[in-house]
């Protein structure tokens, strides 16, 4: 009952911050609606200089939150997107910011039409636990080169690494700036409720579907960066070991704890044995141990471990076989949230694993005899936030692409199209709306407002009332057919 009663009040008090934060964001928003573009760089400066000036603290408080997570882990996949996006967002800013010119009808002449992009107000950011510093960096770039206030609410699941953060932000940025909020998911709760000007998400679908119904109480636009079940096909004629080593490296990074990590693959059915044996050659390579190997990642905490072992337990229980990637022949039982890869042969639509994002290092294997029968179990399903494709036939990789739907397409490699500056990351019906990175994160957190600007001559008056005219039919004869 005590712990309760300070849970309550702990609660209360956060989310007497969340109101503190916004008013002040909103009330500075109002006074300084529209930074400089030095004032933008600035910002992006800052945020830059932060990071680089603590990559050691940031290293030991992902690797403390994961219970063991990699330096060189965290550097490749958190730290050096993040650096490239401030780079790359800095030098294209002033362009970005240029009024756009467009035509003006002649009906309309002498005029000048402009799109002005124009920052929204203040924007909220909900930052899952997988990637606690990229997904939070990514989105807080985009949000303040749009000239935003921002407010962060970061995952409970990661304590030491939101601590950090909020400590650090607190030290570059005026809290009527940059404001980050730490809670539990009644806190969360909370946050999503708030009348931001844009909402972002990143997190599970049914967790998404909570939040853009809160969003909607107050017609909050949302971008929301959920999961699915992202496939990768494997073609008849692709080299196996290219395949393997590279499906291999998206599912091993972060133990599989990645939003577009392959979650299962279609192989086809004469391949399968040799996918496993290439597989598990391409992991030994990488990681020869597992269970006291720095580089490769525990699972996030004992709840998240439990949900796999589920799932796990619930395929053999139904008739899967299930091949454990086990190169050391290690012995994985109480006292460690390690789990090699687990390759799940013979799968059927009744087992959680083809039901449930995997979000872990289990992969399930679907056979297929003809490509068609792969798109359509693909397409039979809610679109995925990523696709990979294996396959060096050029007419295939086109065949693939327009023939199924996803957030975005990587052919011959896994996760690294995530990573490029000038590509839209989102996703699509289940697996997310709107995108941000590069010039659509600038746009997403922008209001890209019209613009039509007349001076003292007024072609206009041709139109106006009494009707009936000839000068109204000659128009009517020019311009309605």
């Amino acid at each position: 009952m005590v712990a309760n009663v300070v849970q309550l009040t702990d609660t209360k008090k956060q989310v007497q911050q969340i109101n503190r934060a916004f008013s002040a964001q909103r009330q500075a928003a109002r006074a300084h609606p529209t930074p400089s573009l030095a004032e933008r760089r600035e910002h992006l400066k800052r945020l830059k200089r932060m990071l680089l000036a603590n990559q050691d603290a940031f290293c030991d408080a992902i690797n403390e939150d994961f219970g063991g997570r990699s330096r060189d882990e965290t550097l490749l996949a958190e730290f050096m997107p993040s650096i490239q996006n401030i780079n790359y967002t800095q030098h294209n800013l002033a362009r970005w910011m240029k009024p756009e010119k467009r035509k003006v009808h002649v009906l309309f002449q002498p005029a000048r039409n402009e799109v002005h992009y124009e920052p929204l107000g203040v924007v909220g950011i909900m930052v899952p636990w997988n990637y606690p510093l990229f997904l939070a960096a990514g989105p807080l770039t985009a949000a303040l080169a749009a000239g935003n206030r921002v407010m962060l609410k970061l995952s409970e699941f990661t304590p030491a690494t939101s601590a950090l953060l909020e400590r650090l932000l607190h030290e570059t940025f005026p809290s009527d700036l940059v404001t980050v909020i730490n809670g539990e998911a009644d806190v969360a709760q909370a946050f999503s409720a708030k009348p931001f000007d844009h909402l972002l998400f990143t997190g599970s679908t049914p967790v998404g579907r909570l939040v853009m119904k809160a969003a909607a109480e107050n017609l909050t636009p949302v971008t929301l960066e959920l999961g699915g079940k992202s496939p990768a096909i494997v073609s008849h004629e692709v080299p196996m070991k290219d395949a393997a080593e590279r499906i291999a490296f998206g599912k091993a990074i972060n133990a599989g704890q990645t939003c577009v990590a392959p979650d299962y693959i279609l192989c086809p059915r004469d391949r399968v044995k040799s996918f496993v044996d290439e597989f598990r050659a391409a992991f030994s390579t990488m990681y020869p141990t597992v269970k006291d190997n720095p580089d490769y990642t525990s699972i996030i905490n004992e709840r998240q471990h439990e949900r796999l072992q589920g799932i796990l337990n619930d395929a053999r229980d139904k008739g899967a076989e299930v091949i454990e990637v086990n190169p050391g022949n290690e012995y994985f039982g109480e006292g460690t949230r390690k789990l090699p890869p687990q390759l799940i042969l013979n799968a059927t639509e009744d087992m959680r694993v083809l039901q449930e994002e995997v979000f872990g290092p289990l992969l399930p294997i679907v056979t297929y005899d003809r490509m068609d029968e792969a798109l359509d179990y693909i397409n039979d399903r809610p679109h995925p936030l990523a696709l990979y494709y294996f396959g060096y036939d050029r007419a295939e990789q086109k065949y693939v692409r327009e023939h199924t739907r996803s957030g975005g397409v990587c052919i011959n490699d896994t996760l690294v199209h995530v990573g490029q500056d000038d590509l839209p990351f989102g996703g699509v019906g289940d697996s997310g709306m709107g995108s941000y990175h590069g010039s659509e994160g600038f746009v997403t957190f922008s209001n890209a407002r019209g613009i039509m600007r007349k001076q003292r001559f007024n072609s206009g008056k041709v139109i106006h009332a009494p009707h009936g005219t000839l000068l109204h039919k000659l128009i009517y004869r020019i311009f309605i057919r």
